[in-house]
């Protein structure tokens, strides 16, 4: 049984719903020791507003679940952000998120990546080789920051980029490699598996975990987290046995506690 879930979000990032203590009381119902939060990280100059927490909205967070680690002393609670890799942030990142609020780990999760010169979303944005390069460039960049305790949904490309051809091999070695040098976890996403599947030329599949990524993983050592990505107190365990067999499937090493490893993202 999987007791362990690092990727939960609370109403802050407007599209999720439910605050801390709806998610405690859920992860106790469900069977869950460990909860961590973790979401979306507020940027000092406000992008994207309409999937994450404004500035103002960050100390109202981090005292709901220092509130949630009162009033639930059966559960370990554990804080910390998903965040985008912004270079320029990365002091914010390190010295207000990890340092004046003390949360026990961030975690790297692309949505966007830089592309040409611009932000370029990864929902709603049809993806070539180009593109696919770019964003597993970003994701390593990220993983070289030292910044985060592990990388969410590392396949989320699957969302856009549709064929597992000769570019998705081999953008995703790259990706792999650079995980399993850095010694970065990779988290098998299972909100994927809650999303409407999607067609490709090697028939329906889901848009993430994209199974062929999984099954490379396995071949560079490269360790999963399991995650349910909760985006509603009902789904705080939702896909972890699932998420469990994609990875005894591969053979793959499962990091049971990944915040155990996130004092190290606190190096300058």
């Amino acid at each position: 049984m999987i007791t362990t879930n690092c990727h939960t979000h609370t109403y802050r990032c407007k599209h999720a719903q439910g605050d801390a203590d709806d998610y405690c009381r859920a992860a106790l119902s469900q069977g869950l020791l460990t909860l961590g939060f973790s979401d979306h990280a507020p940027l000092p100059d406000g992008r994207w507003p309409s999937v994450r927490m404004a500035m103002n909205e960050l100390e109202g967070y981090c005292q709901a679940v220092a509130t949630a680690r009162q009033d639930f002393p059966g559960l370990s609670i554990l804080l910390g952000l998903e965040c985008e890799y912004i270079p320029e942030y990365a002091g914010v990142y390190r010295d207000l998120f990890l340092g004046t609020h003390a949360m026990d780990y961030l975690v790297g999760g692309a949505h966007w990546y830089p592309h040409r010169g611009e932000w370029t979303a990864l929902y709603g944005t049809p993806m070539d080789g180009p593109m696919l390069r770019d964003y597993v460039d970003y994701l390593i960049a990220g993983m070289q920051s030292g910044l985060f305790a592990f990388i969410a949904h590392p396949d989320l490309f699957g969302v856009c980029y549709r064929l597992w051809d000769a570019e998705a091999k081999a953008c995703s070695k790259a990706l792999l490699m650079a995980a399993a040098d850095l010694h970065m976890p990779l988290e098998i996403n299972g909100y994927g598996l809650r999303k409407p599947m999607v067609e490709s030329a090697d028939g329906q599949r889901y848009k993430y975990p994209w199974l062929p990524f999984w099954e490379m993983a396995a071949t560079y050592g490269v360790k999963a987290v399991l995650s349910s990505d909760a985006h509603e107190p009902e789904d705080v365990a939702t896909g972890l046995l699932e998420t469990a067999a994609i990875a005894q499937r591969y053979g793959l090493e499962v990091v049971l506690n990944p915040v155990a490893r996130a004092p190290a993202s606190k190096a300058p």
